[in-house]
């Protein structure tokens, strides 16, 4: 794997992009692409490629590549795209501080620390795992209790198995692969619990990895008591309520040495909070235009930084996006600006971008409250269509043609998604 490209940094770059997992290489793709000539790429891991070097399962690529790759082969594909590009990368590093005038603080052991400026900046930084913390769990704080990446990362990469008999609480996709990898290595995996009515990993992921090795999963069902005093010893699970409120009298004790937690991802934007980038309290990440820019001239964002993805093909297709504008800004190109603000609607939890303009093709990624079978998309009174079924944790997106925009005259469009009637 490419660690870095580079031993002596400029202090001059077109576009630094300040993380180097697949959101980052594909954005700086984008900006050479769009005709930036100096783009550097910064990681603080030690190698790029982010978290697909440790998901070394297939089912990447399939629709940005065409065919099935691990999580290493597609980054190892835009790794050498990024250095075939003359792209700089440096790896070990870590951004500091991005001022208003776009100069970059970067700190690292083999550069020191050094300012760079910058024409624009790309924040592709990715997301973090919620933790214990996050809901509260009762309980001893004992040994064993770990986030799913965090065994990811323990299994996959460093050959550790972090127990003999787990437990795992959510149902979000990285829980749900684990499930399956346990399993292959030994480990007992005694169920997988949601407090939601439905799962929030890819359907996909729940036959694969569940129902093909026959790993239960248990849905209004949540871990109310951690046992143990230096290890794990065991968990209390219990169904919940339609307000999601433990029901104890049906409560039971599960035996387990691991409680693995996948319960949702966090925008990794620490950078966007100093820059005061205006930030979507939904997605907890900020809010873009139609070319990925933030509220902040110059400075654009994308991947799990603006919104949690559910398929990498996705964070690559809106990251190259987000590069190519700027390289755009750089450059002068920059389209006219948008004019139509998009507003959630009925059974939508938001759509990115946040705002479209008339004059040329977007794709609008969405999510949407609760499941529908049969379903329909309104996008104001401009355009319809109809949705197999929609499903909370499968992203919905939405080709918006310039043709449809060409004769709307307001200045905001609702998205909705009803049921079928």
């Amino acid at each position: 794997m490419i660690t870095e490209s580079i031993k002596h940094l400029n202090n001059n770059y077109d576009v630094v992009v300040v993380g180097g997992g697949p959101a980052g290489m594909a954005a700086a793709l984008g900006a050479k692409e769009s005709g930036a000539e100096r783009v550097l790429i910064v990681d603080r891991e030690k190698e790029a490629g982010g978290i697909l070097l440790q998901c070394i399962h297939p089912g990447f690529g399939l629709q940005h590549f065409k065919e099935e790759l691990t999580g290493p082969e597609y980054a190892q594909r835009f790794l050498e795209q990024a250095i075939a590009k003359d792209i700089d990368i440096i790896a070990d590093a870590y951004v500091l501080d991005i001022d208003g005038d776009r100069r970059v603080k970067l700190m690292s052991g083999s550069q020191g620390v050094q300012v760079i400026s910058a024409q624009a900046t790309v924040l592709a930084m990715g997301a973090r795992e919620r933790t214990r913390g996050a809901i509260r769990t009762p309980g001893t704080r004992c040994s064993g209790v770990l986030t799913a990446g965090l065994a990811q990362r323990f299994v996959n990469l460093l050959g550790f198995l972090p127990g003999n008999k787990a437990v795992i609480l959510g149902s979000g996709d990285i829980g749900l692969i684990m499930a399956r990898r346990l399993t292959l290595e030994g480990v007992e995996v005694a169920g997988v619990f949601e407090i939601m009515p439905h799962a929030n990993g890819l359907n996909r992921n729940i036959v694969q990895c569940l129902q093909d090795f026959n790993i239960p999963l248990y849905l209004s069902t949540t871990v109310v008591e951690i046992y143990g005093r230096d290890r794990i010893e065991g968990v209390t699970v219990a169904p919940v309520n339609e307000h999601l409120q433990p029901l104890a009298d049906q409560s039971w004790y599960v035996p387990c040495d691991t409680l693995l937690l996948s319960i949702g991802l966090i925008p990794e934007n620490e950078l966007s909070r100093q820059l005061q980038l205006r930030i979507d309290p939904v997605t907890s990440g900020p809010v873009v235009s139609s070319t990925m820019e933030t509220s902040i001239n110059g400075v654009f964002a994308c991947g799990n930084v603006v919104h949690i993805h559910d398929l990498v093909d996705f964070v690559s297709q809106e990251a190259i996006l987000a590069g190519r504008h700027a390289g755009f800004y750089v450059t002068g190109n920059r389209p006219p600006t948008d004019n139509i603000r998009l507003i959630p609607g009925e059974n939508v939890a938001y759509c990115v971008p946040q705002t479209i303009s008339s004059d040329r093709e977007h794709t609008v990624y969405m999510r949407v409250r609760r499941p529908l079978k049969e379903s329909i998309l309104k996008l104001g009174d401009i355009y319809e269509k109809k949705l197999r079924y929609v499903f909370p944790a499968e992203m919905v997106n939405l080709k918006v043609k310039p043709r449809f925009l060409q004769n709307f005259h307001g200045e905001a469009l609702t998205i909705d998604i009803l049921p079928l009637e």
